[in-house]
């Protein structure tokens, strides 16, 4: 059965590169058009574009892509970013690789919104596209813990390791469609840049979360001494300085508790471990913001 596959992100990537491993025919890849990012506005192809040219893949890049399907047996779908609707909707079986325990967290964000939620258990599921959002039949669920040092990236690692058997299982016919429950909606809506501030007032236990939910892909925002830095890797504590206020080595007071940051990025610089950012400062961050 030849297969193409529609995807952006690097967790879509990731997917791609899995079942290329595992044999299935990609005869094409669609994905999103080159955009600008970052604080300098260059033009990046995006990461499912990069790793498919590696793989010698085909890659289109429409606006629309459902406006003109490509030629295919079936389609895959994972962390796409458009909207799928007719004519590609309806010309092939499309089966959707979506990292949540549906109908929990449908949507654009789902292991980022269970991260910040605090959910101790996620999962990985299979369903066929339809028109509503993420409310497709189901083909294959599994799920798995989150554990309490987990980051996005190690969750959606776990949940592609579990979720691409489910999806070859669905190419070759293995599986037969069941109705997902119409019980416990949520939605998993897309990250804006308020959900990247990290707010002194709040609990570091929510703070803490905030910052695995961003790594290692988006990164939470924050200052120190008015200066912007991206913090990647953080420790809860029990007690710290009051919420604001920086004391040695880099822990900033909470409303509750206090965050010790452990991996931050300068603006305008590279990662680096708080033991490193400091060493390059003349003294040490009295507040954050």
């Amino acid at each position: 059965m030849s297969v193409a596959f529609f995807g952006t992100s690097a967790f879509g990537a990731d997917a791609l590169a899995a079942l290329v491993d595992a044999g299935v025919p990609i005869r094409g890849v669609v994905t999103q058009p080159d955009r600008p990012a970052g604080r300098g506005r260059r033009v990046h192809a995006p990461p499912v574009a990069v790793r498919a040219r590696e793989l010698g893949l085909q890659v289109r890049q429409p606006a629309d892509a459902s406006a003109e399907p490509p030629p295919a047996e079936a389609g895959v779908v994972v962390a796409f970013g458009q909207l799928v609707r007719d004519p590609l909707l309806h010309a092939y079986p499309l089966y959707n690789l979506h990292p949540s325990l549906l109908p929990r967290w449908r949507g654009a964000a789902p292991v980022e919104r269970a991260i910040m939620a605090g959910d101790r258990e996620t999962g990985v599921a299979v369903i066929e596209l339809v028109e509503a959002l993420d409310a497709g039949p189901v083909h294959g669920m599994r799920s798995f813990p989150i554990g309490p040092q987990d980051d996005a990236g190690r969750v959606q690692a776990r949940a592609l390791e579990l979720g691409v058997p489910l999806l070859l299982d669905a190419l070759a016919g293995r599986t037969r469609a069941q109705p997902q429950g119409s019980e416990g909606v949520t939605y998993a809506h897309k990250l804006t840049a308020a959900n990247r501030r990290l707010e002194w007032a709040r609990p570091a236990a929510e703070l803490d979360r905030i910052v695995r939910a961003l790594s290692p892909h988006v990164g939470a925002r924050a200052t120190l001494d008015g200066r912007d830095v991206v913090v990647w890797r953080a420790r809860p504590r029990d007690a710290g300085p009051p919420p604001g206020a920086v004391a040695a080595p880099l822990v900033v007071g909470c409303g509750r508790g206090a965050l010790e940051l452990l991996e931050l990025q300068p603006a305008g610089g590279r990662r680096m471990t708080a033991e490193e950012f400091l060493r390059g400062l003349r003294r040490t961050p009295a507040t954050a913001g």
